[in-house]
């Protein structure tokens, strides 16, 4: 498997992520599992998974697929060998039961971070990313953003 530097750090990663936000809702645990172990024996050392998933996020499986990663890993103990990215959910996509309403506020964001830490059985995340920006964007292949008070933005 072919690896790149993330970024500007000196951390490997593979090529190929595994992505993991059917896990929960579309894939069992079980699945789930196969899956790592798939990737893993395949050199695949980036796996990406959010707080909200699985998709379609609902308030009865929010969590799932960090919490199914978090397995494998307590039960595979290979937490050292990947690279783990991980998001906070800001408000939008109707995840109102996250946070009473996810903000991208620092006591948010620390909440988010430690809940995943939790459900990871880790320590750490290597990569943690926004999923949604706390302001209105185009997104989902919408075009046509107008700024508050502003002119469309053409881009």
């Amino acid at each position: 498997m072919q690896t790149r530097k993330l970024g500007n750090t000196d951390i490997d990663v593979s090529l190929i992520c595994l992505g993991t936000m059917t896990w929960g809702e579309q894939n069992t645990e079980s699945e789930a599992f196969e899956q790592l172990d798939y990737a893993t024996e395949a050199g695949v050392n980036f796996i990406d998974a959010a707080e909200m998933y699985p998709v379609p996020p609902r308030a009865e499986t929010q969590g799932l697929t960090e919490q199914y990663l978090g397995n494998w890993l307590a039960r595979r103990g290979r937490r050292d060998d990947l690279v783990i990215a991980s998001k906070v959910a800001g408000p939008g996509n109707g995840l109102t039961y996250l946070r009473n309403g996810p903000r991208l506020t620092r006591e948010h964001i620390r909440e988010a971070c430690e809940t995943s830490l939790k459900r990871l059985q880790t320590d750490y995340i290597d990569l943690y990313q926004v999923h949604w920006p706390d302001r209105s964007t185009n997104f989902f292949g919408q075009l046509g953003y107008q700024q508050p008070g502003g002119e469309l933005d053409p881009h």
